[in-house]
């Protein structure tokens, strides 16, 4: 059992730091944190937190709730938005299609707020949280004393869970984000036939299928080199003394907030409520499960799976500037996708569905009217207003 660090302590300093800097993987904005602690007291700040939580209504929208089971016992939640009238892309008497979204790392479903609020009653959509994250309960499998490390191949059967509950039948459009796009990576590698029979339609936002290992997250060589050496052993032993580690982040709560601007969005100009939003997804992840995944991203290839997509008509988007998913890997998966369309949004980070909603939400609808799953009165976006960079 690890001893006890006592608050106030330089390791207990050390381990709020490491703890509110581990959500975005990096550091990098302790300079302008530190100019603005001079001019601007925590009074006030705490204020301006509070009064933007109370401003932004992100996150507010909701479905009809559900919940299943995983292969390991875990219940996972979803939502599910119906569409209005006559199923959408095809005809009557026959299942709707269903626009499935799966979130990234430390987020939830409503990391996908802007793209609900734009499909709402256009389209049947389901949203659900991973295991460990939002509503969803903690991972069975990582729990006790045989627990296992969490798998990608395991998001992919959750997600498989989820369909089976949420969408059991008619045609698929999957959507993921970061580690959400791996988990539908995972789902095709494991079944096959269901993306071949049912999949009319795939986006992969800000994701990965693999090489993760390389990613430099903008720091200098030396600093990638050092943290990719100790941050296995920091995660491990900040995820054995998480109540500390957890008090620890809410007393570096402006770097925290910093940390997750600099890695989640590229434009200057973002809204502070989007970002504020954003941070509050993120610090509600707890340590010890940041710690249970982060060890599954070096493992994670799936650049073959992406073969079971190649006559599905697919969109790969990304952030230009995206520090934790870098537009290169955006690029490798268009190319291993014959029918994609690559679009990379300039001034666009890690949360570009966030940052740039408008953007995100045209080139989702014309995946979607290209598929066939708009209705009439939806269909045929100005394909000229979806340009938004890229080729």
């Amino acid at each position: 059992m690890p001893l006890p660090v006592p608050v106030g302590s330089a390791a207990w300093r050390r381990a709020g730091l490491a703890g509110a800097a581990i959500g975005v993987l990096a550091a990098g904005a302790a300079a302008g944190v530190a100019i603005e602690r001079l001019t601007v007291g925590r009074g006030m700040r705490r204020k301006a937190r509070l009064a933007l939580d109370a401003a932004g209504p992100y996150g507010a929208l909701r479905g009809v709730p559900g919940k299943t089971r995983a292969d390991d016992g875990t219940e996972l939640y979803y939502e599910v938005d119906e569409a209005e009238g006559a199923p959408a892309g095809g005809a009557p008497g026959r299942p709707p299609v269903t626009v499935v979204f799966s979130h990234g790392y430390c987020l939830n479903q409503d990391s996908w707020h802007f793209q609900r609020a734009a499909l709402r009653g256009l389209v049947r959509t389901v949203h659900w949280d991973q295991r460990s994250h939002g509503r969803s309960a903690r991972g069975a499998a990582q729990r006790g004393p045989d627990a296992v490390p969490v798998t990608i191949d395991q998001l992919g059967r959750d997600l498989k869970a989820v369909l089976d509950a949420a969408a059991p039948e008619g045609p698929l459009v999957l959507v993921g984000h970061s580690m959400g796009g791996m988990t539908v990576m995972a789902l095709a590698e494991q079944y096959p036939e269901l993306v071949r029979d049912r999949v009319v339609g795939a986006a992969f936002v800000g994701t990965s299928c693999g090489n993760l290992g390389e990613v430099n997250y903008g720091l200098p060589v030396a600093g990638v080199n050092a943290v990719r050496r100790v941050l296995p052993q920091i995660l491990r032993a900040l995820g054995s003394q998480a109540e500390l580690v957890e008090k620890g982040r809410r007393a570096t709560a402006d770097l925290f907030a910093g940390l997750v601007k600099r890695y989640s969005f590229s434009s200057a100009e973002v809204d502070p409520a989007v970002a504020r939003f954003a941070e509050r997804m993120i610090e509600s992840t707890p340590i010890d499960v940041v710690a249970e995944f982060y060890p599954a991203f070096n493992e994670h290839d799936k650049a073959a799976a992406l073969a079971v997509f190649a006559e599905v008509p697919s969109l790969a988007l990304a952030g230009q500037q995206d520090l934790v998913t870098p537009s290169s890997h955006t690029e490798a998966i268009a190319a291993l996708l014959p029918d994609a369309e690559l679009v990379l949004v300039p001034d666009g980070g890690h949360l570009v569905m966030l940052e740039h909603p408008e953007a995100v939400d045209r080139l989702l609808l014309r995946l979607l009217d290209r598929v066939g799953a708009l209705p009439a009165s939806a269909q045929d976006p100005d394909p000229d207003s979806c340009r938004t960079g890229g080729s």
